[in-house]
């Protein structure tokens, strides 16, 4: 982590110290009127997993488990989150577990050893496993026979473009870089985030490569109501794109693994 006093950032795969510290910065955020994951993101994802009567779901990153109290509430069951930071709502309803964990050592958390879930989701959280082929793999074992994977990540483009303001290069050399980058969080500009560098392609190829296919991709945007209501929301969905969602389902050869 960095913070005004610290000019060293994080590396990639290993920042729980500043999520720790981020994590009611971000909440925060997200609860605010205008916030893209109310907007935008939340809205696209709830859509994707349909109906969860009945269904088991693992929040894999889950914040303070607001999402997966919701999903409970609409139905699933034995459903369980995990993030490292263990900020955690005080009263998830009944059906709801959390667990303090990291996401890249989902194979050593005893609470989830022989469990198989429906849904399985990283929304907003793949980009920080230390070993995402790993992560995914491991993910891909705890789903049942019909289940599937939900993986949001933020657009690459965004990072390309913001690249190329901060450093005035090209967006084909930023978008192809492979150096990693820092950026100051959103959420608290006293804390620097650091990221891999990605594209669409290896996106695709670290699902393939965990022995999962692409079922549908989906870039949301905002509604016509939250245009009107948001102009200078939707001026940054025109700049930087938003967000990608995947449905992951594991490869016909991988079932029964």
């Amino acid at each position: 982590m960095a913070t005004s006093d610290d000019s060293r950032p994080a590396s990639p795969g290993d920042q729980s110290e500043a999520w720790r510290e981020l994590a009611p910065d971000y909440e925060r955020a997200r609860s605010k009127e205008d916030s893209l994951d109310r907007l935008v993101e939340w809205p696209a994802q709830r859509a994707l997993l349909g109906d969860v009567t009945g269904l088991s779901v693992l929040d894999v990153g889950c914040g303070n488990g607001a999402k997966l109290a919701e999903l409970t509430r609409d139905g699933a069951t034995a459903s369980v989150g995990i993030d490292i930071t263990g900020n955690f709502l005080k009263d998830p309803p009944a059906g709801t577990s959390y667990i303090q964990g990291d996401l890249s050592e989902l194979d050593s958390l005893p609470e989830l050893s022989g469990r198989k879930f429906d849904r399985i989701l990283f929304l907003q959280s793949f980009g920080y496993a230390k070993d995402p082929v790993r992560t995914l793999q491991t993910a891909s074992t705890m789903l049942t026979a019909d289940g599937f994977i939900l993986l949001t990540r933020t657009h690459p483009i965004r990072y390309a473009v913001e690249r190329t303001e901060q450093n005035g290069t090209s967006l084909g050399e930023e978008y192809f870089s492979t150096k990693p980058f820092s950026y100051v969080s959103g959420w608290n500009d006293k804390i620097t985030l650091a990221q891999r560098p990605y594209t669409i392609s290896d996106l695709i190829n670290s699902f393939s490569a965990a022995g999962l296919w692409i079922e549908s991709a989906t870039e949301p945007q905002l509604s016509e109501d939250s245009r009107r209501r948001y102009p200078h929301k939707q001026a940054w969905m025109n700049k930087y794109l938003g967000i990608l969602i995947f449905k992951l389902r594991k490869r016909s050869d991988n079932i029964g693994e």
